[in-house]
């Protein structure tokens, strides 16, 4: 028996194309992700005053910190299609970049897109503005996909399509945040090339943390200056 775990230990670690171990199974994150979308909106409903306090408001971000981060797991609930378009966008990106970029990476990618939506939206958006839902996060996530599998003309033309409807939509459609599409847009692609494009090396896992917690930071000051600049309207 010690001579079996002893060769399980010495087999290596199977790696996908950019470092992260090979998992077989359902995509965890993307699950637990969607699960708290429904939960935040099943809350929305039952509790008074969940949606008033999840949404973000530039004006209030710089005391009122969560909304940066609540505002991308509550939708609006006048029409359950909202979250319905959302997370099926949410579970199309992340079957095809969980597995890919790991659990962790995963993750850390949605964080980062759903707190550059915010940043965007704190940058562009009226002070007094109230915007709710995971686009943002999820913009970040389509052109994370463009990063991903940027050698794969196929995916790029599908996936084109739908960013282009997405981006036409939020100039078009009334109440659809386009602040919060591009701020999430770039950072997540900016998050997604931290991963992909370190070279292949034994210390790629970490340089590839390191620069997520570097890129963290600078957003996280990012939006802390942006909300600290936030002044309520005049007159």
């Amino acid at each position: 028996m010690e001579c079996v775990n002893e060769a399980n230990r010495n087999i290596p670690t199977q790696r996908t194309e950019f470092g992260a171990r090979a998992r077989q199974g359902a995509p965890i994150i993307t699950y637990s992700l969607i699960a708290l979308n429904v939960v935040a909106y099943i809350a929305q409903w039952v509790i008074p005053g969940t949606t008033a306090s999840m949404v973000l408001v530039p004006a209030l971000a710089g005391w009122e910190p969560w909304r940066l981060i609540t505002s991308a797991f509550a939708h609006s609930t006048g029409s359950i299609f909202h979250l319905a378009m959302n997370m099926y966008g949410v579970y199309l990106c992340g079957v095809f970049l969980e597995p890919r970029l790991g659990r962790a990476r995963f993750g850390w990618l949605y964080l980062l897109s759903a707190l550059g939506g915010s940043l965007g939206i704190l940058l562009l958006s009226p002070a007094l503005s109230a915007t709710l839902g995971a686009s943002g996060a999820l913009a970040g996530l389509f052109l994370s996909l463009f990063v991903v599998f940027r050698t794969n003309k196929q995916v790029l033309r599908q996936m084109g399509i739908v960013l282009a409807l997405n981006v036409v939509l939020g100039f078009v459609v009334s109440g659809i945040s386009w602040q919060g599409h591009l701020g999430g847009a770039v950072i997540g692609a900016l998050a997604a090339a931290c991963i992909v494009l370190v070279p292949r090396n034994p210390q790629r896992s970490k340089i590839q943390f390191t620069l997520l917690g570097i890129m963290t930071i600078l957003v996280a000051l990012a939006i802390y200056l942006s909300a600290a600049a936030v002044k309520w309207p005049m007159g």
